[in-house]
């Protein structure tokens, strides 16, 4: 079974269309990335595909799921561990207190190898560091071996270096394990190296291909309706978005850091 195909979705909130037509599938073993500045219908997307919201057309078929969502604020006196919140992806979804075994314990810590959570297994995750605290709740997300994971805007509100490890262990899982990944993100230079394909939303449509087949001016101007320029320089991307009538700026969504930042 093919862990997600969705296949010209569309949903409408409040008499508004907010995806029109989406339309595409994730296979075992590859990384996706859902591209989109903010309002473009990324988070609206993966909480269709969750069942969290129901489509006015189409449909999303998924497998097991694991979900990392967005912005999660945790108390740095909360009594709970690293490995205490990897262990509630096993045992969350059930009344009372969960029974410990030497065989939850075993498939905790070998969850906890895998996303490099070891030397901080049994300090407050709310006292861990963003990358630490992305690093435990993918583990959470993935130690009931789904066949797919989501991830929503993973990435925000980390420096450069947590977030490159966030996404080297992405990729390195998806390939080992053949997990089928959707990543959405605003900014697609920290994944272009683990990215095998990209659904790029812009105005609830989707482009949908490898970066060179969907990141070009003339495919992002159809996508938008009005003018894109995509700029490529020291292995970064820049797309410029010429502002319609109505804006007053320019929108600008893959951002371009300068070489002393990367």
């Amino acid at each position: 079974m093919t862990p997600l195909t969705v296949d010209g979705l569309g949903v409408v909130l409040g008499g508004r269309p907010v995806l029109r037509d989406v339309s595409f599938r994730v296979e075992a073993g590859e990384f996706v990335g859902l591209i989109g500045s903010n309002g473009a219908g990324k988070t609206t997307l993966l909480r269709a595909i969750l069942g969290f919201t129901a489509p006015s057309r189409g449909s999303a078929h998924r497998g097991t799921v694991g979900y990392v969502p967005q912005k999660i604020l945790l108390d740095p006196d909360l009594p709970v561990r690293a490995r205490d919140l990897v262990a509630l992806g096993l045992d969350g979804n059930r009344f009372g207190l969960p029974l410990p075994s030497a065989a939850k314990r075993r498939q905790v810590d070998e969850m906890l190898a895998a996303v490099g959570a070891s030397a901080f297994a049994d300090e407050r995750v709310g006292r861990l560091s963003g990358g630490q605290q992305q690093r435990v709740l993918i583990g959470h997300a993935l130690v009931r071996r789904p066949a797919l994971l989501l991830l929503d805007e993973p990435l925000a509100n980390l420096d450069l270096h947590s977030a490159a490890g966030v996404v080297a262990l992405l990729g390195r899982l998806c390939r080992e394990q053949g997990i089928a990944v959707l990543l959405s993100a605003h900014d697609m230079n920290p994944l272009l190296g683990v990215m095998d394909r990209i659904v790029y939303l812009a105005d609830g449509r989707a482009a949908v291909g490898t970066v060179d087949e969907v990141v070009r001016g003339d495919v992002l101007s159809a996508l938008y309706g009005h003018h894109v320029d995509v700029i490529r320089v020291h292995g970064r991307i820049l797309v410029v978005v010429a502002p319609a009538e109505e804006l007053a700026e320019p929108e600008q969504h893959a951002t371009l850091l300068p070489p002393t930042a990367r």
